[in-house]
């Protein structure tokens, strides 16, 4: 039993002294970074000057010559997903814009600190000596791929079919892709027409055709719900509002342009779009 316990504490004094070192190994390698009064400060020294207007960051020498500039970008892809990222550029070369990834000291840290921790850290464009006019231009001349989570990815690919498409809705109810009718809504509510979004709550669905007349889906309003024919359901979010997802009240365009998505039938991706005369109600349109 002894002999347990002093193995224990063994293990346990090797444990503490391991966490020990690693924090003790980070503390002496980390960089002791700072911006005060538009002065970026690396281990104490001025390395660079940095200034901001309409959220985007000038980065200076300290003769405040403008080297390049960083800006946030903080997007909707489509439904509540979005992607944020800095939008590099050279003052005195624009021939090229990089999109690029971004770090962050902190969760809570705000964007100038971001953009300087990113710029020392991770792209190492600003050092002990200054702005790193070498590391930046190569940068530029092979720069990083961005590093999108599958969600991201998914997101652009839907949002490039949805482009493609280019759906639109007419004061009728019709649906067209590329200016050419694709589809059309019934059961629509009083207010269409007048309003672009579905405010209105009832139990009657708003119903979904190809221009053939054949069943798509519906829009359930109670709750907010895309069913399709084939039972595949789907709810529609607004853009986020800062970090936070809210449900909407969506557009007939959205409705359009996401059914098209759960349903790859509905409308197909040609050089040019192909369809039949819409049917409705019995009358050839």
């Amino acid at each position: 039993m002894l002999h347990f316990f002093y193995v224990y504490k063994i293990c346990y004094m090797q444990k503490g002294l391991m966490i020990f070192l690693m924090v003790f190994y980070a503390s002496i390698h980390a960089q002791n970074i700072k911006t005060k009064r538009g002065i970026v400060s690396l281990e104490g020294i001025h390395v660079a000057k940095i200034s901001s207007k309409s959220g985007e960051y000038t980065f200076m020498d300290l003769k405040e010559t403008p080297i390049f500039t960083v800006k946030f970008v903080d997007k909707s892809i489509v439904d509540s997903v979005r992607d944020s990222y800095i939008r590099l550029n050279r003052i005195y070369n624009q021939e090229k814009i990089l999109d690029l990834d971004y770090v962050s000291p902190s969760a809570f840290s705000g964007d100038e600190k971001s953009a300087v921790y990113t710029c020392i850290k991770s792209l190492k464009i600003i050092d002990e000596r200054g702005i790193n006019i070498k590391n930046l231009d190569e940068l530029f001349k092979n720069s990083p791929k961005r590093k999108l989570d599958n969600k991201t990815k998914e997101a652009y690919t839907t949002r490039s079919k949805i482009d493609k498409l280019n759906i639109t809705v007419n004061n009728v109810g019709e649906i067209l892709s590329n200016g050419v009718p694709v589809g059309y809504f019934t059961n629509l509510p009083v207010s269409f027409g007048s309003e672009d979004t579905i405010t209105d709550k009832s139990f009657i669905d708003i119903e979904i055709y190809d221009a053939k007349s054949k069943f798509i889906g519906k829009y359930i309003t109670t709750t907010k719900q895309l069913k399709t024919a084939g039972g595949k359901t789907f709810t529609l979010y607004r853009e986020m509002s800062g970090r936070a997802s809210i449900l909407k009240f969506p557009t007939y365009k959205a409705i359009a342009e996401r059914m098209a998505i759960l349903d790859p039938n509905f409308i197909k991706i040609k050089e040019k779009v192909e369809v039949g005369e819409i049917v409705k109600d019995g009358v050839e349109k």
